[in-house]
């Protein structure tokens, strides 16, 4: 279960990291409380894989998760460029959380 918590915890990373772009510096607020709630639920949901997770391992796979995902998010979202340099150092860090994750 705490891996479950933990992963949502990442996707929630990935939602207020995304959620920035669209505050335009926090000028927008729908958008800033919307930002904020993901951020506080992923701290919150983070905090709590931690009563049963090491905090090197579930910190580590956090911000791994929170890295991926919002690259992804900003290639599909944001028009961002994908070139293969970009998909090996993501996919070096997806090697890292799952060597993080069999390490445990």
């Amino acid at each position: 279960m705490a891996w479950l918590i933990l992963f949502l915890a990442g996707l929630s990373e990935v939602a207020w990291a995304v959620g920035l772009k669209y505050t335009e510096g926090f000028s927008k607020p729908l958008a800033s409380i919307v930002t904020l709630l993901f951020l506080a639920v992923s701290i919150a949901l983070l905090g709590w894989s931690l009563r049963i997770l090491p905090l090197s391992l579930a910190y580590g796979v956090w911000v791994g998760i929170g890295t991926v995902g919002t690259a992804i998010a900003s290639v599909l979202l944001f028009g961002e460029a994908l070139s293969v340099l970009k998909l090996i150092r993501l996919g070096l860090i997806v090697a890292g959380i799952v060597g993080m994750k069999l390490a445990s």
